[in-house]
């Protein structure tokens, strides 16, 4: 995907839904307040804002503050991923068409390569691009002046970002998982947006399957709208939405087809573990990876699975949820 597409994309996905203002925002307070002082200075100094990193598991809402802060200073917004940052010119053609005080939205920031973070330093310190001309010994530095900007990085994996460049971040937010009554808050004011008419039992049931994220919920909600369109049901009970997750294989903490059969894999190949990331990947024919990434933070955070210095381990609430029972010994 070049950065047109992922400029594109960035602006259509979900852009009903997603907050205009702080208002509109719910939760993390203490990053919105903050925010709002970082902005709030910058205003009145009329400098471009400091660069800034959001951090923490998928779907907490980094795109959305990113939104937030170009909104607030009233400036363009350029987005970027960093695996779209191959080559040396990827990074300049982006550099060379920011505006005065525009945003570069940098999303999987670690996976920026070292060669391009070593051409971004001096533009983020010193508005400076520094291009490379020619090979070998007749080589030469040419010196771009840049406009003043802000780059706003996103990133889910903090700790394989570089020293260096993190330490270029004026500042750094970790974006925390919502509790139930902060996702049925977001679930509700979806569902006003898309016109949908839900109960309380309702919005409790999709809150509770929403993974702690707004995005699950908002994608829940979705799925819910078009069950219910199908279905011929305008007034959304818990029932509708209990027949909608049943299609999607989806159990009521939300839990997917994939984090079962993660926990069921450790649970009856490996004696519930410990067992090894690679070892368990190679099993369910994914991407090590992607499981880091997508399956075992939330399964983590329910208390479902451990992480040890030894391999993964189902824990008793896992193997309760996944309905067998744990080994009398484990595997060493």
């Amino acid at each position: 995907m070049d950065n047109q597409d992922i400029q594109k994309e960035f602006l259509t996905v979900d852009s009903a839904l997603r907050p205009s203002g702080w208002g509109d925002y719910v939760g993390q307070d203490k990053i919105k307040e903050n925010l709002r002082v970082i902005l709030s200075a910058a205003k009145a100094r009329n400098e471009a804002c400091d660069h800034l990193l959001f951090y923490g598991q998928a779907g907490l809402g980094k795109t959305t503050l990113a939104h937030l802060v170009t909104n607030e200073l009233g400036c363009g917004l350029k987005v970027t991923s960093g695996p779209a940052l191959e080559k040396m010119g990827d990074l300049a053609a982006v550099l060379s068409n920011l505006e005065e005080r525009d945003a570069l939205f940098i999303d999987e920031a670690h996976r920026i390569n070292k060669n391009i973070e070593e051409v971004l330093y001096p533009a983020m310190e010193s508005r400076k691009l520094n291009l490379i001309i020619g090979k070998g010994p007749g080589a030469r530095t040419v010196s771009l002046d840049l406009p003043s900007f802000t780059v706003i990085a996103a990133t889910t994996r903090v700790h394989l970002i570089s020293g260096p460049l993190r330490s270029r971040f004026g500042a750094s937010f970790k974006l925390d998982y919502y509790d139930n009554p902060a996702i049925e808050q977001i679930v509700r004011r979806s569902a006003g947006i898309l016109k949908m008419n839900l109960d309380d039992n309702a919005i409790a049931r999709i809150a509770l399957a929403s993974r702690f994220t707004p995005r699950a919920a908002n994608r829940l909600l979705k799925r819910v709208r078009d069950y219910a369109e199908v279905h011929g049901v305008s007034a959304v009970s818990d029932d509708v939405v209990k027949k909608t997750f049943d299609m999607l294989d989806i159990d009521p903490l939300g839990l997917e087809l994939l984090d079962r059969r993660y926990l069921e894999l450790i649970a009856k190949k490996f004696n519930g573990g410990p067992v090894g990331i690679n070892s368990v990947a190679a099993a369910m024919n994914d991407n090590a990876e992607n499981i880091e990434e997508v399956v075992e933070p939330f399964l983590i955070m329910l208390g479902f699975l451990h992480r040890t210095s030894a391999g993964r381990v189902v824990t008793p609430d896992g193997y309760a949820h996944i309905g067998l029972p744990p080994p009398q010994t484990r595997l060493i």
